[in-house]
């Protein structure tokens, strides 16, 4: 007897948007019911294996790289596919939300590649989930354009002068609430970033000698990527899109996708294009991982973990070197800086920074590197200029002096920083902002002249737990307390009062943010992520 067909999915607990059907399609719908009946239960899987893991670490304190793998590792000759020309040159990508301002400033921006953000950068909600998709098939259709409240116009250059797409879906832990079977199960967000976009945009990119392109985040295992790669076969075979045209980067965002990045491009090596470095969330998964394992894992401010640490050289130079190893491209991380034209001297000071960030980044063998506003485009691209000159990129650089152990990815001792009250104060600061504006929908949010996102309230939040329950004492005697976080947070909610007057701040979530953060920054029960209890409080 043959399976049951998947229950087709209804949109529930929203009002419907306007042009919705352009997107939720019969078609459309149906391919998701597909990914979501043969997928998801993989998924689920694996995301109890997570939890396995975790407690593995727990127990033992460590981590190392895969003895069960080792013959993928120690196997000189196999590579990934060559890159599609549309990616070959990625020396400068631009990352950001999808919607409509930004999907034209970033294609403008002069950049090799925009990374669309449904992800960290993008709030989920129901707007911004289907509001995006539309802005890039608009994009592609060129029949996009913008005006701001100012009177400002946006419209989109030539084609040939446009940056790349690659589209990050969320990440396998985020549902989507509005999208459910027939028995109320929530389709996972990954699968419905991933398939609205694929399902629509593939056989247009195709004829415009490009391709559906993705990177893919928050990836913990090998066992992961090889899901990912199963949904691109499956994919490609139900629209007749030829096979190895999907593209993935992989975001090495987490300290166990470290041990394994050999095995991610093995499993994707059809569809692989490269792995990328991703500070932020990289550092947040540490102290997730290892906030049990005693005061050798304790973090500093997040500001003085730079990218120059042991283990962060550990952890990016064995980026290289496995990319170039294996034919695949090598993405630096991202400059954060945004630019402020009422502050020259500010700026010339971050800029220093910036170019420092990616001189070392170029020199290093990366091929490219992240930045999140147009103005910093041509400052990376001069770093990368200087080295790769007319090249598209530097994989001919093996990096074979590069010898990393398993002690050195995780030897955060070795960092002679040690966390502050203003690294404290800083973190409920950003926390609360960051979360307040994630409530009423945006993602990307410029916080004290830098471009935050999710994982920026991530390692904020972390960073809070660990301290107090590490007991740390900072350098003016004061001990990392519940009581401390939260007299604090009451300074900087009645800062943000003041600053805004009593009308601007009733009418945001400054209270909700608040609540949040002492929540997900003080319960004993350390919870996995913060967007998912966020995303309850998300209209």
């Amino acid at each position: 007897m043959s399976a049951a067909a998947p229950s087709p999915l209804s949109v529930v607990g929203t009002e419907p948007l306007e042009r919705q059907g352009e997107v939720l399609t019969d078609a459309a719908l149906t391919f998701l019911a597909e990914l979501h009946h043969r997928f998801t239960p993989r998924r689920d899987e694996l995301l109890a294996r997570r939890a396995e893991r975790r407690a593995e670490i727990a127990r033992t304190g460590t981590l190392d790289f895969l003895p069960e793998t080792a013959r993928i590792r120690d196997d000189p000759d196999w590579r990934v596919a060559p890159a599609p020309p549309a990616l070959e040159d990625r020396r400068v990508e631009i990352t950001g939300p999808t919607d409509r301002k930004m999907t034209i400033n970033a294609l403008n921006s002069g950049a090799k590649v925009w990374l669309a953000d449904f992800e960290d950068a993008s709030a989920p909600t129901w707007a911004n989930v289907i509001g995006g998709q539309l802005n890039l098939i608009d994009a592609y259709e060129r029949r996009i354009d913008f005006t701001s409240p100012e009177g400002k116009s946006y419209a989109l250059r030539p084609a040939e002068e446009l940056a790349t797409v690659v589209a990050r879906p969320r990440g396998w832990h985020l549902d989507e609430r509005h999208l459910r079977t027939a028995d109320g199960r929530a389709v996972p967000g990954a699968l419905v970033d991933f398939g609205l976009y694929f399902f629509h945009n593939a056989h247009r990119l195709l004829a415009q000698g490009k391709g559906p392109y993705f990177y893919l985040p928050k990836t913990e295992s090998h066992q992961e990527a090889r899901l990912w790669n199963d949904v691109f076969v499956f994919a490609q075979d139900y629209t007749g899109v030829p096979q190895g045209t999907i593209r993935a980067t992989v975001l090495i965002e987490t300290i166990t996708a470290a041990y394994e990045m050999d095995e991610i491009l093995y499993e994707l090596r059809d569809h692989a294009s490269g792995l990328n470095a991703g500070r932020w969330d990289y550092l947040f998964s540490i102290i997730k991982n290892f906030r049990d394992a005693g005061p050798g894992f304790v973090l500093p401010d997040r500001n003085a973990v730079t990218m120059t640490a042991p283990f962060m050289r550990a952890y990016t130079e064995l980026l290289v070197r496995t990319c170039h190893k294996r034919g695949a491209h090598a993405i630096g991380g991202m400059a954060a800086f945004i630019p402020s034209r009422r502050d020259p001297e500010v700026n010339a000071v971050a800029f220093d920074k910036v170019r420092a960030d990616k001189d070392r980044e170029a020199n290093d063998g990366f091929d490219g590197s992240w930045v999140a506003h147009p103005d910093l485009v041509p400052v990376a691209r001069a770093s990368f200029d200087a080295v790769l000159g007319d090249r598209p990129h530097q994989k001919d650089r093996l990096r074979e002096d590069v010898r990393v152990t398993a002690a050195e990815l995780i030897d955060v001792a070795s960092l002679d920083a040690k966390p502050t009250t203003h690294g404290l104060r800083n973190a409920v600061q950003v926390g609360i902002r960051y979360i307040e504006a994630w409530l009423r929908g945006l993602g990307a949010v410029a916080i004290f002249n830098l471009m935050e996102d999710a994982a920026t309230a991530e390692i904020s939040r972390s960073q809070i737990w660990q301290w107090v329950n590490a007991g740390v004492v900072f350098e003016n005697g004061e001990k990392a307390t519940a009581e401390l976080v939260r007299k604090v947070a009451a300074e900087e909610l009645a800062a943000i009062r003041e600053e805004l007057g009593e009308d601007a701040f009733a009418a945001g979530a400054w209270g909700q943010a608040h609540d949040l953060l002492l929540k997900v920054a003080l319960d004993e029960d350390y919870t996995e992520f913060l967007t998912l209890p966020a995303y309850e409080l998300l209209h």
